[in-house]
């Protein structure tokens, strides 16, 4: 292997990276018909699914805090700590079925139906005879849908945006048709199990409101019926505003006469964010209310461009308009490779995260933002043993990392209200952090079955987060006020939960599971919990390393501090290699009840983990390989977001081709018309974990003061430029590539620091001053 050194100040350089400009646009020869192939526009809280269809438009609108419930409105499970000694007593006695009822019936808040909801349609009623030449877009770099189409040979078009700078959803309708536009728009709710939702009235001749409460009469606590009757209110308005013709308003409609061009802005505020919501629904609507759609236009681009701008990516010279979205999708279904759908799909992971994530905001849940549902698939909330984390993936890396904000002060709730279940439940220090969640950020288990709910990781996992959120961005503040305390907690729990194992007397996780798959033991009895099942295993030395880095790192000197030290050294290994090459996913090389399983829990410790690399850790990255190969011979990988995180596995493996298959798989068998991610049904996580995992074939940064570049290129991804991405360290990375080998890179330190880059068998030891560059050309 190659090795050279250079240590030097460097000035800072700038290089003009050029590559082939292709747009990056969705678009459609046709109007949506299911919901799954509208478009989707937000602004972080406010949404909306826009379906384009010519006369009979339908915008299925969302705002992300529309939950039934309160805080305060369900208490943690009964179980105490004599019943976790009991379940403990069970494990140790062989008697895993037992542990698993008990598990359920002391800890566990069972099956649980409360949902984020829908906010509700709006209905366009055009009269629009014939329509031809028609198309529908969604412009991934101004974050616009435009319907366009010809009616009796003349133009019409209709534009959509999630204004952040004027926090309201804007429509604007234009057309060269003489008679202009004529029809009425309604707003509506969908009933909850026969019951009306909300009310819409007119309350000018330019202005509607729907106004109402968000119920779940169809709940669900404890796996029995409840009805939520209670919840987050909210008030909704449009204003109608119009450069020629008439409007006006019937019952509960606003009436279009003759109008050649109009707006509709509109604006919703909730009980949630304001206390005094409906006076706060009025402010909004008066700061927009005389804007014009220009002045509108030039805010919303200028600050989405603010995120979307900090980096492009480009694979080869493909163009961008030759075939509609829907088309290329079917294409690739068929055995074609489209690299500007895979670029498409890429830009397409950071404009729903950058639309369903913003400072202030509540983190994108199970489907982001967008939901048409009363009650959701898994209620649209926060699944914590992966699916949360997996949305957050591609946050830091692509260069969107204060969109982490809302993930951090979610999670900080949830840790705090964490304490209470630790303390109550299991008579322990720190905080749990459960398996799921949901806006009210409840902290007790939830699952009818040990096998997927009755988990004790998350916090560990989550925890990784508050860390990898550091290494990036450097932000000793942040580390400091926001990831040390959560850490601290979470490490404490953690630091009480261990018990001896009783075979070699290290500490272990008990009660165990390995989300979400089962085992059989030694009776033959189909079982999820053990003691020290890898994951867990891994997850506890992951936070423990992270604390105790945490606390070096800003001085810190505790009693946990110590304990923990103590502790790590004692830890079972969650990391060990079976007989067969493969990593274990128990204690014990017990039989898989489901060989394929799409969750690969016991490989944590490769990814998103650190522990196992090919540069520290051979024979464990070995085993990993053999894992995985073991899951897909066996039909795994069948889900979206797992097909995505088997890209990211594959790239920590070093290896561009098995990440390009998984790519295709990816493409032909879990995508949308709309290029949401088909779990089934929709899943935004494999959204993201997709472009996470494409930035990781690109630049690599998880090895301790290693940078990685093109460490996973396929060979189909022979020429392409990639601009700002990010690497651990706060470093900024610029590169192109050519017929497979790289060309010119540039790297970027927004701190000061060594590091090593590498590539291709070659070592270059860099150190920079914070804001000075490096620039390679080869």
């Amino acid at each position: 292997m190659k090795k050279y050194f250079l240590s030097a100040l460097l000035t800072l350089i700038l290089y003009n990276f050029t590559s082939a400009q292709t747009s990056s646009v969705l678009w459609y020869n046709q109007p949506a018909v299911e919901w799954e192939e509208g478009l989707p526009v937000g602004n972080g809280r406010l949404g909306a699914m826009v379906m384009g269809t010519p006369g009979q438009e339908h915008l299925q609108l969302n705002e992300d805090s529309l939950w039934p419930g309160g805080y305060d409105d369900w208490g943690l499970a009964d179980g105490k700590r004599a019943d976790l000694d009991q379940i403990r007593g069970y494990l140790l006695a062989g008697e895993n079925k037992k542990a698993d009822s008990l598990l359920v019936l002391k800890f566990s808040r069972k099956g649980v139906i409360r949902s984020h909801q829908t906010m509700g349609d709006l209905w366009f009623d055009f009269e629009f005879n014939e329509v031809e030449n028609y198309r529908r877009s969604l412009n991934l770099e101004t974050a616009t849908v435009l319907t366009q189409f010809i009616s009796e040979g003349f133009e019409v078009s209709q534009e959509v945006i999630a204004s952040v700078p004027d926090d309201a959803l804007i429509i604007r309708f234009k057309t060269t048709h003489p008679k202009g536009f004529n029809g009425k728009i309604t707003m509506s709710r969908p009933e909850d199990n026969g019951f009306a939702t909300a009310e819409t009235t007119a309350l000018n001749d330019r202005q509607l409101e729907m106004s109402g409460m968000i119920t779940q009469r169809g709940g669900q606590l404890d796996s029995k019926p409840i009805k939520i009757l209670n919840g987050v209110k909210f008030r909704t308005l449009i204003f109608a505003q119009n450069q020629t013709g008439d409007i006006s308003t019937s019952d509960s409609s606003l009436i279009i006469s003759g109008a050649k061009e109009f707006m509709l802005k509109l604006v919703s505020e909730t009980s949630f964010y304001h206390e005094d919501f409906e006076s706060e629904t009025d402010r909004q609507l008066e700061r927009i209310q005389l804007k014009s759609w220009g002045e509108i236009l030039h805010a919303h681009e200028k600050e989405y461009a603010s995120w979307f701008d900090r980096m492009s990516l480009h694979l080869g010279a493909d163009k961008s308009d030759d075939f509609a979205t829907d088309q290329r999708i079917e294409r690739v279904k068929n055995g074609k490779v489209d690299l500007h759908l895979e670029k498409l799909l890429f830009d397409y992971g950071r404009y729903l995260l950058i639309s369903s994530s913003r400072p202030g905001t509540n983190p994108a849940n199970l489907q982001g933002l967008w939901n048409e549902h009363i009650a959701a698939p898994w209620n649209a909330d926060y699944h914590v043993n992966i699916n949360l984390q997996m949305n957050y993936w591609p946050a830091d890396v692509t260069n969107l990392s204060e969109l982490n904000q809302p993930l951090f002060d979610f999670i900080d709730g949830v840790i705090e209200n964490g304490k209470n279940a630790a303390r109550e439940n299991f008579d322990m220090a720190g905080s749990m952090v459960p398996h799921t969640t949901d806006l009210w950020q409840v902290a007790f288990l939830r699952a009818a079955t040990a096998y997927w709910g009755s988990w004790i990781g998350a916090g560990g996992w989550i925890g990784r987060h508050y860390w990898d959120h550091y290494l990036f961005t450097q932000d000793q503040k942040f580390l400091e006020e926001r990831a040390y305390p959560a850490l601290s907690a979470i490490s404490a729990f953690y630091s009480d939960w261990l018990v001896e194992y009783p075979k070699d007397g290290k500490l272990v996780s008990s009660p165990s599971t390995s989300p979400e798959n089962q085992f059989i033991n030694d009776q033959g009895e189909t079982v999820a919990s053990t003691m020290g099942a890898a994951m867990d295993q891994q997850i506890i030395a992951d936070v423990f390393n992270n604390y105790l880095k945490t606390s070096e790192i800003l001085g810190k000197e505790t009693p946990l501090l110590e304990k923990v030290k103590s502790q790590l050294a004692n830890l079972r290994p969650g990391v060990q290699i079976a007989d067969d090459g493969r990593i274990l996913e128990w204690d014990q090389p017990y039989e898989e009840n489901e060989k394929g399983h799409r969750h690969m829990s016991h490989l944590y410790a490769f990814h998103p983990g650190d522990a196992i690399t090919s540069s520290a850790t051979p024979e464990a990255f070995a085993a990993v390989r053999k894992s995985l190969e073991f899951r897909l011979a066996n039909g795994g990988a069948g889900t979206g977001w797992s097909r995505a995180w088997l890209i990211n596995f594959s790239a920590r493996l070093l290896d561009g081709e098995m990440a390009h298959e998984h790519i295709q798989k990816l493409l032909s068998q879990s995508l949308y018309p709309n290029l949401f991610d088909g779990h089934p049904p929709f899943q935004i996580d494999g959204n993201f974990g997709y472009t996470a995992g494409v930035a990781d074939m690109l630049v690599q940064s998880h090895e301790t003061g290693m940078i990685r570049l093109l460490p996973a290129l396929p060979k189909a991804w022979a020429n392409g430029s990639v601009k700002g991405l990010k690497a651990r360290g706060n470093y900024t990375i610029d590169m192109t590539w050519q017929d497979g080998e790289l060309k010119t890179y540039r790297i970027h330190a927004g701190k000061s620091g060594r590091i090593l880059v590498y590539y291709d068998g070659s070592e270059l030891d860099l150190d920079l001053e914070r804001g000075q560059s490096f620039e390679v050309e080869l």
